[in-house]
C-alpha cells in the first residue's frame, strides 16, 4: 500500500447491491481486527461476507482501495463518536474539560481493535499514516473548539497553547495505549477508566488551576 487509492467509490444503486457493499465492509473490518492487514485478502473477505469474488474487486478494484474505504469508514464514526461524546451535563469549567478528555478516551476505547490495525500500518505505510494524521488534526480542531469558552478561565499567556497541549497529551496517551496495551510502559494495572479519571485531573489542574471536582 504505497500510494493512496481513490475514495470516489460509485455509489450502490439498489438496495441489493447497498446490502453487499455493506457485508463486505463489514467482512473487511472483522478480518482486519482479527489478523491485521496481512489477513485481508479479497478472497478471504468475499467468503466471510458470503459473495464472490467479483463482487469485491467490482466495488473495491482490490486490497488498497478496501483498505482505505475502511480506514475512511472509521475515521467518519470516529469522528460522530466524538462529536456525540462531547454532550457535558453541566456547564461549568471543570465538567467541559471532563467531557472533553473523556469524549476523547472513550472514543478511542470503542474503536481500539480496529484503530490498532490502522496506527500500526500506518507505520510503513505513507497512505495510512496520512489520513491517521489527518483524522488526529481534526479531532484536536473539535476538542479545541469544544473547550474554547474556557479559554478566557486558563491563567497562561496563550490559552489556546495550553488548550493544544492538554489535546496532545491525551491524545498521544490513547494512541500509545491502543497500540502497545496497559503494561507496555508500566506493570501496575491501569483501567481505561482510571487513566481517563486521571487525565482529567491533569487537564483541569493545568487549565484552570484546580483538581477535577
Amino acid at each position: 500500500m504505497s500510494t493512496e487509492p481513490s475514495l470516489d467509490l460509485p455509489p450502490p444503486q439498489q438496495a441489493r447491491s447497498r446490502l453487499t457493499q455493506q457485508r463486505i465492509m463489514e467482512a473487511g473490518a472483522a478480518l482486519l481486527e482479527e489478523g491485521g492487514t496481512e489477513a485481508l485478502t479479497v478472497a478471504a473477505v468475499a467468503a466471510r461476507a458470503g459473495v464472490s469474488v467479483g463482487s469485491v474487486y467490482r466495488r473495491f478494484a482490490g486490497k488498497d482501495r478496501l483498505i482505505a474505504a475502511l480506514q475512511h469508514d472509521m475515521i467518519d464514526r470516529f469522528r460522530a463518536d466524538i462529536i456525540r461524546r462531547f454532550a457535558p451535563r453541566r456547564t461549568e469549567p471543570a465538567a467541559l474539560v471532563a467531557s472533553a478528555v473523556a469524549g476523547l478516551t472513550e472514543t478511542f476505547q470503542a474503536h481500539e481493535r480496529l484503530m490498532r490495525v490502522f496506527i500500526t500500518a500506518g507505520t510503513t505505510d505513507p497512505a495510512v499514516a496520512r489520513m491517521g494524521s489527518e483524522a488526529g488534526v481534526d479531532a484536536g480542531e473539535v476538542f479545541r473548539r469544544f473547550l474554547e469558552p474556557i479559554a478566557p478561565m486558563v491563567d497562561a499567556p496563550e490559552p489556546e497553547l495550553r488548550l493544544d497541549v492538554v489535546y496532545r497529551l491525551v491524545f498521544g496517551a490513547c494512541m500509545n495505549r491502543t497500540l502497545h496495551g496497559e503494561h507496555f510502559e508500566s506493570a501496575r494495572p491501569l483501567t481505561w477508566r482510571q487513566l481517563t479519571e486521571e487525565l482529567v485531573d491533569i487537564a483541569c489542574r493545568y487549565l484552570l488551576g484546580a483538581p477535577a471536582q
